[in-house]
């Protein structure tokens, strides 16, 4: 089972906010025991919010689920210590802090190879790790905005937008995520560890392969089109009577579909619209053309109608209308789990897996030292060890979930 292929392996995971929380999700969603490495207060992303639920963040449930939380403060040497003793057992580290923290911590890749060979060390950063932009901090808008992604979005002449979810973090979050997984096979067949620099900037970079390849092809900078696909026409939204529909007609056979259905014959043999560069080339004239057509209709009535010729068709949903839609029920993504304190949380599951797989028993995201004693406990740290910890107020412990330890 896809659940169970990464089970056995240990991630020790000091990311916070999103892009690195995005990588070690997918790990355990695979079956890796991630333990999530934060500081007494909670790292930053439990502070991200609106949405709350009974003050917990929705940003932070999301992308903290089946991991379980040491707090520990790393500005103490005993914190550092008890770390590092951990790395030596670890497959897998994940972090996003700014490059060069983690060296002034002692927890960097080149301070813990030596004591664990077969280590597999993954830093996400902005801009990478190498280069004058290496401590240049950023956000995922930041990164939409510098990797050219938001200058492609909007319709003509409108100001720059970004998508709204953050985009740049979930894909930086998945490519480290393979990044790992590839590491991993490499140390399975008896390869060693390994470094892997994994940057927001080139991963979104990647995220617009077709645009970019195609500005390199052309050095045309792409133009705004909406929500039509600028390599094919029609390929975009239309308003109808009561909402809009996208729909995708250029395939020859479609487009000669498209023309009868709407009672447009002529426009098929336009030359303006004969060939879909042409009709590229002509997107507004043709956009008008058709758009006083779909008005006339409903969007149900438009779906029967194309859908009935295998003109490919949606409505544009919200995501009220997604949840609830036939689509959204039998793909087997929704999930749910049961949260100390807020409850049950509906969300997205693993997109790889359907809920009703017999290994899918997803865990709420953790509190904040919800698993500190029992972590340090599975890592080998004496309990005299746990116990200085505790007395120091170096690590922090959720009462209701951990028993103090007995020396």
């Amino acid at each position: 089972m896809i659940r169970d292929s990464l089970r056995g392996i240990r991630v020790l995971d000091f990311s916070h906010v999103l892009a690195g929380p995005v990588c070690s999700l997918m790990l355990a969603d695979l079956g890796a025991d991630v333990v999530k490495i934060e500081p007494p207060s909670g790292e930053l992303g439990r502070r991200i919010g609106p949405p709350w639920i009974n003050g917990e963040s929705v940003a932070s449930l999301s992308v903290n689920r089946n991991k379980r939380s040491l707090a520990i403060d790393l500005k103490t040497e005993a914190g550092r210590q008890a770390v590092r003793k951990m790395a030596s057992q670890a497959d897998v580290i994940v972090e996003n802090f700014r490059p060069g923290v983690m060296a002034t911590l002692g927890l960097d890749y080149a301070s813990l190879e030596a004591s664990n060979r077969k280590l597999v060390y993954c830093s996400v950063s902005a801009f990478g790790q190498t280069g004058a932009s290496r401590s240049r901090p950023a956000v995922d808008g930041i990164i939409q905005a510098v990797s050219g992604l938001m200058s492609t979005l909007g319709a003509p002449g409108s100001d720059p937008l970004k998508v709204p979810v953050p985009v740049a973090d979930m894909v930086g979050g998945y490519m480290a995520a393979i990044a790992v997984l590839a590491a991993l096979h490499e140390v399975r067949q008896g390869g060693p560890g390994q470094y892997l620099d994994v940057s927001l900037f080139t991963t979104a970079i990647a995220l617009q392969q077709v645009g970019f390849t195609s500005f390199l092809a052309s050095r045309v900078d792409p133009e705004k089109v909406g929500s039509a696909a600028p390599y094919a026409s029609p390929n975009e939204a239309f308003q109808t009577r009561d909402g809009w529909l996208m729909i995708a007609a250029y395939h020859p056979d479609r487009w000669a579909s498209l023309c009868e259905v709407l009672g447009l014959p002529h426009l098929e043999s336009d030359p303006r619209f004969a060939t879909n560069p042409d009709r590229v080339r002509n997107r507004a004239a043709l956009r008008h053309a058709l758009g006083e057509c779909f008005v006339a209709r409903t969007t149900s009535e438009w779906l029967g109608l194309l859908a009935a010729r295998d003109i490919l068709c949606a409505p544009v949903s919200t995501y009220s209308e997604v949840v609830n839609s036939l689509e959204y029920r039998e793909s087997g993504i929704d999930s749910s789990v049961d949260h100390p304190v807020a409850g049950k949380v509906r969300l997205p599951g693993f997109a790889l897996a359907r809920t009703d797989d017999p290994c899918a028993h997803d865990v709420a995201a953790p509190l904040v030292g919800q698993h500190s004693i029992q972590v340090l406990e599975e890592y080998g740290i004496a309990n005299d060890e746990i116990a200085g910890l505790l007395g120091q107020g170096v690590i922090r412990t959720t009462a209701a979930q951990d028993a103090p330890v007995a020396v």
